[in-house]
């Protein structure tokens, strides 16, 4: 156990000196302007999405993430507008992120639309070394809390209709250093994301709609990765769904409309790699309200079923 244990803080280290990759969630399908900021304001209404993720369970240090957005249409579905707030934490390393974003919705046909998406926000990234147990005390590295403030920004495009969406983002363009002490010399650097995702929805009958959806995550530095999912739902109310994260996890899905404007969302990981002898998979959960606001939504009804 202490071998993996260890196997698993050098890890950590070796993520830090070398890049940053953003977060891995099950369930982003349910919150895209997480992966891409010409999302917002697709949903029409007011939507406000809170995700929480537990990594790697029983797993000393194990990632935690969480995640907030909110995000309307404005001036008749024509722009969005948005923020973002993210917390994860690694070990004694934590990154909390506000970003802002922006979006121009361009129709392109009567039922389709080409949005342009922009962020720009700021992480604050803070490494604790006070928590550490070291042995070597006077290593000038290890001493203290560390904070860092790295302002980004991203973009992306999207194209949707009411069942289809195809997007493509990188939401992090900046390269900023991670560690800046004076007398420590590092190259480590937030590194760029890139993603392609999409998604299409059918209805085999009427009171059943099948939802596949796929994701690329490509990453300067890191492996190729990818997820394809399929959800089905009955009455627009229940659904339930299996996922495949490339040499990772599969993944179990559940989603639950508890009432109109509330939506629930469970995701269970189970790993595939080692890590399952010692951990009992992953557990993510969401909550997804939505609201029109008469005064700037109107009339005009909801899209799409993303």
């Amino acid at each position: 156990m202490y071998r993996y244990i260890i196997l698993f803080f050098l890890g950590l280290i070796t993520g830090v000196a070398y890049g940053q990759q953003k977060p891995v969630q099950s369930l982003y399908m349910f919150d895209q302007t997480l992966l891409n900021p010409a999302y917002t304001g697709s949903h029409v209404q007011l939507s406000a999405t809170f995700i929480n993720r537990n990594q790697w369970i029983n797993f000393p240090g194990a990632p935690v993430t969480q995640t907030f957005s909110i995000h309307s249409s404005f001036f008749d579905s024509k722009v969005g507008g948005g923020l973002i707030f993210t917390r994860d934490k690694i070990g004694i390393h934590e990154d909390f992120g506000l970003f802002a974003n922006y979006a121009f919705h361009l129709p392109i046909t009567k039922k389709a639309k080409l949005s342009m998406g922009l962020q720009a926000g700021f992480n604050h990234l803070t490494s604790d070394y006070n928590a550490l147990v070291i042995r070597d005390l006077t290593d000038p590295n290890l001493q203290g809390k560390l904070t860092k403030m790295n302002p980004n920004f991203g973009a992306g495009l999207y194209y949707y209709t009411e069942n289809l969406y195809i997007g493509f983002s990188t939401p992090y363009l900046l390269e900023n250093k991670i560690v800046d002490v004076e007398g420590v010399l590092s190259e480590a650097r937030q590194s760029r994301n890139y993603y392609i995702h999409g998604g299409y929805t059918f209805h085999p009958s009427p009171n059943f709609m099948v939802k596949p959806y796929a994701l690329i995550r490509m990453q300067e530095g890191a492996p190729f990765g990818w997820d394809i999912n399929m959800t089905v739902v009955y009455k627009e109310i229940v659904g339930t769904g299996i996922s495949y994260r490339s040499n990772d996890a599969i993944i179990f899905l559940f989603e639950l409309r508890l009432l109109p404007s509330l939506h629930l969302g469970y995701a269970y990981d189970y790993t595939l790699s080692d890590i399952r002898q010692h951990s009992n998979g992953s557990h993510e959960i969401m909550l997804n309200y939505r609201v029109k606001i008469p005064k700037i939504h109107k009339t005009l009804p909801c899209p799409s079923y993303f």
